[in-house]
């Protein structure tokens, strides 16, 4: 065999490497994780941090990757084509077609990006530094067909500048919606996932206990009814009110009260409610969790009071009830164990008619809408459009909710059934 054609045979195969090297490094460049190389680089990895560098300007990395592997696998098929031409003629094109394909597609493509992609990380940072060379070295003749690119797209009514990248808060939805493991463990780190990002989209109305189930105490009440509504009560805060249940004065403390019962041996009779509350913090109903949370932990305080629109009592939102929609239900000695959601045999759900759109969706994985309500009963007069009497049923969202129960113009109870349920109770 001459030297030449062999030299010519050895040139081919170095450029089918070339061509692997760069498929792969294409690969491994856009398949590594973004999360994992931004802590690397945090601790100080150099070669993350070049990753980082090189992906920053990524229409140049990809033009420089693309530009190098067209010529080399151009240049490798040319070859091939001469050389067999000088071996079996004119036929020698057909075979150089069919033989440089399937060494293309096999050696140069398939096998490096397949382990590119099992591998990324590791790859994107063993090959930085030479991709961060080629980058440079090929930078004026990327920019140029990077330039010609969007002069052709601007032709045909495509501009690039105008291109929305996306909100990085829907990445990382889509990143905790991918997020895989044992199923009951990944749906609870799903939904705290889910609850931290939606901080800034919730209001305080949408978690606080309204008023009509918060424990108040009448400034007018004489001091031991005061202590013995303390004891009985689950809470260490309560509300003080005064001729207007509208109008707080204060917020009572079980510790101020212990401290002041001290100080004065016992004696009831010389304690002042008025004189032992804190000042109320007052909050519009609007507030943001995400704010809310913020303002807890800069006043280090608690408790506060929700006031709508017009200085009227909502109810009261805590710390410990912006943590829970952070890690779940926190539950203590003192917390009532009554969750408002019953799981039946037949696969349905009692529900009271004042439990959380949200607490509903987390605990079971739906997507109810709570844009417009915040409570079952809620929803179901809104979707509804009246006020439906005990017996009726509805299905909205994929659920059948049945009314179960109706005191006055409330709906206290209902039944869900959802969609595994309702396919069950049709096949038996």
């Amino acid at each position: 065999m001459e030297i030449g054609l062999l030299v010519t045979i050895l040139a081919i195969f170095a450029l089918l490497l070339l061509s692997a090297f760069f498929s792969g490094s294409e690969t491994a460049l856009t398949a590594a994780s973004r999360a994992r190389l931004h802590s690397l680089e945090k601790d100080g990895n150099k070669r993350a941090a070049l990753v980082n560098k090189i992906r920053s300007r990524k229409d140049r990395m990809i033009g420089a990757l693309l530009l190098g592997n067209n010529l080399v696998n151009i240049l490798a098929s040319a070859l091939a084509t001469s050389v067999l031409i000088k071996l079996v003629g004119e036929a020698g094109v057909v075979y150089a077609t069919l033989v440089m394909t399937l060494l293309v597609l096999i050696f140069a493509e398939v096998l490096p990006k397949t382990y590119a992609l099992h591998f990324a990380d590791k790859m994107s940072m063993f090959i930085a530094p030479v991709i961060h060379l080629v980058t440079i070295v090929l930078a004026p003749v990327t920019e140029m067909i990077t330039r010609i690119v969007r002069m052709f797209l601007r032709a045909v009514g495509v501009d690039l500048s105008m291109v929305s990248r996306g909100s990085h808060m829907e990445v990382l939805r889509g990143v905790i919606e991918m997020h895989t493991g044992p199923e009951e463990q990944t749906n609870e780190q799903r939904a705290m996932l889910r609850s931290i990002l939606d901080l800034a989209d919730v209001d305080v109305s949408e978690i606080m206990t309204h008023r009509k189930y918060v424990g108040m105490i009448d400034a007018a009440t004489p001091m031991e009814q005061v202590v013995d509504e303390l004891l009985a009560s689950p809470y260490t805060r309560l509300p003080v009110w005064k001729d207007d249940q509208d109008n707080i004065i204060g917020v009572l403390h079980v510790k101020t009260v212990i401290k002041e019962l001290r100080a004065h041996n016992g004696k009831m009779s010389k304690l002042n409610i008025e004189d032992l509350v804190v000042p109320p913090w007052f909050i519009p109903e609007s507030t943001v969790l995400f704010d809310q949370l913020q303002e807890f932990r800069q006043r280090r305080e608690h408790f506060a009071v929700v006031i709508d629109e017009y200085g009227s009592f909502m109810g009261v939102v805590t710390l410990e009830d912006i943590l829970e929609e952070i890690v779940g239900e926190i539950e203590d000695e003192t917390d009532e164990m009554v969750s408002g959601v019953r799981r039946q045999v037949n696969g349905t759900y009692l529900v009271e008619g004042d439990v959380t759109i949200r607490d509903l969706n987390r605990e079971f994985e739906w997507s109810l809408p709570d844009e417009d309500y915040a409570t079952i009963a809620g929803l179901l007069l809104h979707e509804a459009q009246t006020i439906p009497d005990a017996g009726q049923s509805f299905t909205f969202f994929g659920l059948r909710i049945d009314v179960v129960k109706r005191h006055r113009n409330q709906i206290t109870l209902v039944r869900i059934t959802p969609p595994a349920a309702e396919a069950d109770k049709i096949a038996g």
